[in-house]
């Protein structure tokens, strides 16, 4: 009986003891044994199976997911190798409004128009390879906001035709300090081969002229490449453009204070002498090369807004329709008509306008005041002389022809 008692004892911890060594060859065999291999070619297999079925098409977005501080004109593009792109959606994040594109020759998309300055958009790109499998890829961006960029205002208008007198004037929304990186990327030429300089007044704007006037017919051709470019730390141009105009043909009208009297010469031969009347002894009219800035067939003129006031803080003057008005300083320097009285030829009266004879209503097309406005265009030059005020600043209007060109040219950054 005990004989069998400890028999039964052995057999079971032989039992336990097999039992653990198998068990223990199961938990081996499942961490690595031959079943793991087997395993990881099978793994091997399925992902060779799913390549199979991926796209041979890879996109690519520019900018990259997360970006900030992006351009708003060539800064975002999208791209595909290996395949060709069948669909892009690009939409503003606030209102879901979406942006046009195009594809070009070379296969990439860009957007068509020039993009919201401080906006968030979303690219949503997809395209196919030779065998029909897709591939899309995402990109969520913003683009620089106005405090981290600037643009320049600049005049004359693209297309225009003006007066041999009229500079390229541009002025920023931003004070520049790397004055050689922007002006190095605006250049300036006209079909007359003129050299052509640009001279900074200050940290805001920036003109454009040759030694001498346009010569009458030229084009000149402006390209303004500022997109990306940093004017200062941390700000950066916006602007990618082209614009162009034309010189018509050459007049200058030389008013002479002293004799009471205006000179008009176009292309070299006098047309008109007309009589005015200019700035008093106590007001003179500056002397200088003045260029029309702008033409208004009526204005309103009041002496408060260029500090001519009486004692109540009131303007002096208070014409509310001054007829055939031209623009000659930023100052407040106008010829314009009167109506409402002055010695034509033979007194000089006014506040330091240039004066000449018409009417009311600015509707009568014999008086002087009309024939100038109509024979006159935005660029064209009034050049002051005898009277007993200084020269006009070449910064008040523009008027940098009063500058030596020895002087203009130490103006530029380049």
């Amino acid at each position: 009986m005990e004989k069998r008692v400890i028999t039964a004892n052995k057999r079971r911890k032989g039992l336990a003891v097999t039992a653990a060594l198998l068990g223990g060859a199961m938990f081996l065999t499942a961490c690595g044994g031959e079943d793991g291999s087997s395993r990881g070619e099978s793994s091997n297999e399925v992902d060779k199976a799913a390549a199979k079925n991926s796209s041979d098409a890879h996109i690519s977005i520019t900018p990259k997911n997360g970006s900030d501080n992006v351009g708003i004109n060539n800064d975002v593009k999208v791209t595909v190798k290996g395949g060709k792109l069948h669909q892009v959606t690009m939409t503003a994040t606030e209102d879901g409004k979406a942006v046009e594109g195009e594809i070009s020759a070379d296969g990439a998309w860009k957007p068509k128009d020039q993009l919201a300055r401080a906006t968030e958009y979303k690219i949503e790109a997809a395209a196919k390879d030779s065998d029909g499998l897709e591939t899309t890829q995402n990109s969520t961006f913003t683009t620089v906001s106005p405090a981290n960029s600037f643009i320049g205002y600049f005049t004359p208008d693209d297309g225009t035709t003006v007066g041999v007198g009229m500079p390229v004037s541009i002025n920023f929304d931003k004070p520049i300090k790397n004055r050689k990186d922007v002006q190095t990327a605006i250049e300036v030429n006209t079909s007359s081969g003129q050299e052509v300089v640009g001279h900074w007044f200050d940290d805001k704007r920036l003109d454009f002229r040759p030694e001498d006037y346009w010569k009458s017919g030229a084009k000149v051709d402006v390209k303004m490449e500022l997109d990306g470019v940093e004017g200062a730390d941390g700000i950066y141009g916006v602007q990618d453009r082209e614009f162009s105009f034309t010189i018509g043909r050459s007049q200058v009208s030389t008013v002479d204070v002293a004799a009471y009297t205006m000179t008009v010469v176009r292309d070299g031969k006098t047309i008109k002498t007309i009589p005015i009347s200019a700035g008093s002894k106590e007001n003179p009219t500056y002397n200088g090369q003045m260029v029309i800035s702008e033409k208004h067939k009526e204005t309103r003129m009041n002496g408060a807004t260029v500090g001519f006031t009486d004692d109540d803080g009131k303007g002096e003057y208070d014409i509310p329709d001054v007829p055939h008005a031209m623009r000659l300083s930023t100052s407040g320097t106008f010829i314009h008509g009167n109506y409402w009285g002055a010695p034509f030829g033979s007194g000089n009266t006014s506040h330091g306008c240039v004066g000449l004879k018409d009417v009311k209503g600015a509707d009568e097309s014999s008086t002087h005041g009309a024939w100038f406005f109509d024979n006159s265009m935005v660029g064209d030059l009034v050049v002051v002389k005898n009277s007993p005020d200084r020269s006009i600043a070449p910064d008040n209007g523009l008027n940098g022809w009063n500058m030596p060109w020895a002087d203009w040219k130490a103006g530029s950054a380049v």
